[in-house]
């Protein structure tokens, strides 16, 4: 597989993550369901604590990836889903710096939103992975 960065503009790249991601070659693609701070019952995890809830979401999705034979660094595309941007903000140093250490910096949006599916959450991750 062949992956190229796509960036008409230089700040996202300092943000820790690219445009676009031209993929070549890529023999799978794996669509990631949202992963929220959830333990293996499906137990929210975490209230109110934004920076832990980033780990376990990252966690439950490094998961998702690993039962496919992938990992963070084959991320092309992350959906990031908060109910509060500004606190996400705050700690999104957490998800850039686990993305950097895997050498990954896909295409992202972050969204605000109302609410997530339970009441306690405060963010989820939603990847697209080509290996």
């Amino acid at each position: 597989m062949e992956r190229t960065a796509v960036n008409p503009w230089p700040w996202s790249v300092e943000m820790g993550y690219n445009q676009g991601e031209l993929v070549s070659g890529g023999t799978r693609t794996l669509y990631c369901s949202g992963q929220a701070a959830m333990n293996g019952a499906g137990e929210p995890l975490h209230p109110g604590d934004m920076a832990a809830q980033v780990e376990a979401s990252l966690a439950n999705l490094e998961a998702v990836l690993g039962e496919a034979g992938m990992s963070l660094g084959d991320l092309v595309r992350l959906n990031v889903y908060t109910t509060d941007v500004d606190l996400l903000f705050q700690h999104y140093g957490v998800l850039a710096a686990r993305l950097g250490a895997a050498k990954a910096a896909p295409a992202t949006t972050m969204l605000g939103v109302s609410r997530l599916a339970l009441p306690t959450l405060m963010v989820e991750l939603e990847g697209t992975a080509v290996a």
